[in-house]
């Protein structure tokens, strides 16, 4: 299965294979793999009858036909989840909600895959079921914790894994694997039925071979959980794109060897030949990472040290003891670790305020089994130097592949931003890999507000528009043939939520305010004579209508609202920031959707 998910599916749409084809072949291949890549299987009876099914679905489903593994600390039903411990193991009674929504796409779930147990290690080599190698040295090891959802594309068994990331997990094997792997926004996909190590911390990460491919999944399986705690829906951006990428001062985030430094600074060089670099201090950023296994530590112990403490069969003994070492944190020691990641939280904020995203090594080092063999604890530190502090400061990660080193190993980069920003790190990872073709799908960025534009006229209205109607969208003509102009970008207040309207033509949303659950999503602003209002009221039909819209800035004016009855059958899409992000979605883009 070396085929992309969107090779696949073009390949199904165009006739030339069929889901029962490929699972047939992805189940055999899945089996005879002799690396230990897999904890458990789906059936070969049970993936080719699922196979069967497809093959009478509906080809446009987002992910229709796609194999896919799990790493095995996170629910299937039906299937044990073991976190890499066997006397942990338990049946799952549902699906992880992120799960469900890839199997509703039309995926085809083909296993579940080894892991450093409990999620505990960035080495790939702490788990009964057996060490993982890199695909490009057998005495180098895989990264982890998700090594066997990384060595499972790697090696071509299906186009796309989930892991979980939470010190760095979904970013190192990726680095070591040539692949590409996104790190979302904490609470961006659900993490509830994956079992936690830092539940505060924790998120499910997507390892494919190129970005195209994680931005469809990422689409599908981002959908705001009201029963996680957790989840929540990031801001859409309103950050102008400026074409700057930070990079680290001199002297800082230098790679620990000479094979890592060379391949850093060629990649150096490529950012800048690709964007604008600006040097920025990610002191901060360094400062944050040794507090996730000083302190945080204890989190994973008030989730796991009771079970641990009965000394099980299968319990690693480096899991054990980092997961009790947390029992001698103190509580004070705690808050203080707190309060020291809020300040460096604040002293970080300023790198956004100058550059689009920043740009890191993944990885220090590239050890060799013998290495972690020797030391650990120590090893796994360093491994975790460039990527500790994503979590605790809130970050959202794209790992990508760069320039191989000197001895033929391969490298990563890391962009980093900010929270909410994971599509904007997806548009600069398709730059840096030549996906032209997505780097140029318009992702909806909203350009900042700016100053604020001179007051109306009293012959002139402000009306803001969130659909089709916005600046080169399908009904746009009916602002602009009444002399409409647009005089800002901006968001509503938190107070909405967006839905996909059946049965339009062309395509439009509508916009509900409610009480819980809302967010603010993205508007435009135009400015028309008020004569021509009561002209394009004649052009406007039920479910939509005119009525106050709130703006983030506290202001209100007209704008387009929907009555509440016409969203009860409809999708959603309020995770998307806006009308333009959910049609340059990839799900939309797949599905071949008109523009509205």
């Amino acid at each position: 299965m070396t085929a992309t998910v969107t090779q696949l599916l073009g390949d199904y749409r165009a006739g030339r294979r069929r889901p029962s084809e490929v699972a047939e072949a992805v189940g055999t291949a899945a089996a005879a793999t002799e690396e230990p890549v897999w904890i458990s299987l789906v059936s070969q009876q049970e993936l080719e009858a699922r196979g069967r099914a497809l093959d009478r679905a509906d080809p446009e489903l987002p992910l229709y036909g796609i194999p896919f593994g799990v790493k095995d600390n996170i629910d299937v039903a039906g299937m044990e989840t073991t976190a890499a411990c066997p006397s942990y193991a338990q049946v799952a009674n549902a699906h992880a909600p992120v799960v469900q929504a890839l199997l509703d796409a039309g995926a085809m779930l083909v296993g579940k895959t080894n892991m450093d147990q409990f999620a505990t290690g960035l080495v790939g080599t702490r788990s009964p079921y057996g060490a993982l190698s890199s695909v490009f040295a057998a005495d180098r090891v895989s990264g982890g914790s998700s090594s066997g959802s990384a060595v499972a594309v790697a090696l071509g068994l299906v186009p796309f894994t989930l892991g979980t990331d939470t010190a760095g997990s979904g970013r190192v094997p990726a680095a070591f694997n040539g692949l590409v792997g996104v790190k979302p926004t904490r609470g961006l996909l659900s993490t509830r039925g994956v079992v936690p190590a830092c539940a505060s911390l924790d998120c499910i990460s997507i390892f494919t071979r190129n970005v195209a491919d994680a931005a469809l999944v990422l689409d599908v399986a981002c959908e705001f959980d009201p029963d996680d705690v957790w989840s929540r829906l990031a801001r859409p951006s309103t950050r102008a794109r400026r074409g700057v990428v930070g990079v680290p001062e001199p002297g800082q985030a230098v790679p620990d060897d000479d094979g890592a430094r060379g391949a850093w600074s060629a990649a150096r060089a490529r950012v800048g030949e690709t964007w604008t670099p600006e040097q920025v201090d990610v002191s901060p950023l360094l400062a944050a990472a040794p507090l996730l296994y000083d302190v945080w530590v204890a989190e994973r112990t008030a989730a796991l040290g009771a079970f641990v403490a009965t000394r099980p069969t299968g319990l690693d003994p480096i899991v054990a003891s980092i997961i009790a070492r947390g029992a001698a944190v103190p509580a004070v020691a705690a808050f203080e670790a707190m309060h020291r990641v809020a300040e460096l939280r604040r002293a970080a904020e300023g790198i956004w305020q100058r550059v689009d995203a920043l740009v890191l090594p993944t990885a220090s080092i590239h050890p060799t089994h013998a290495q972690v063999d020797s030391d650990p604890v120590a090893i796994n530190d360093r491994l975790g130097r460039f990527t500790n502090f994503a979590n605790l400061l809130d970050m959202a990660a794209v790992a990508l592949p760069a320039e191989k080193r000197a001895d033929g190993l391969p490298f990563g980069i890391t962009l980093f931003g900010p929270a909410g920003e994971d599509r904007r790190l997806l548009e600069l990872g398709a730059e840096w890999l030549g996906e032209q073709a997505f780097a140029e799908s318009a992702w909806g960025e909203i350009a900042p507000g700016g100053q604020a534009p001179e007051e109306p006229s009293p012959e002139e209205v402000e009306l803001a528009v969130v659909g089709a109607h916005m600046d080169g969208l399908a009904l746009n003509p009916q602002l602009t043939l009444r002399g409409a102009r647009l005089v800002r970008r901006t968001l509503t207040a938190p107070h909405y939520r967006l839905y996909a309207l059946d049965g339009c033509d062309p395509p439009r949303p509508g916009l509900v305010r409610v009480r819980n659950d809302g967010m603010s999503v993205e508007a435009e602003v135009w400015r028309l004579a008020r004569t021509a209002l009561g002209s394009l009221l004649a052009e406007i039909h039920r479910p939509l209508g005119l009525g106050r819209i709130d703006l983030e800035d506290g202001t209100s004016v007209i704008g387009f609202l929907c009555e509440g009855y016409a969203v009860d059958e409809s999708r959603d899409i309020t995770h998307h920031g806006g009308w333009r992000g959910y049609l340059s979605s990839p799900t939309v883009l797949a599905l071949g959707a008109r523009a509205g």
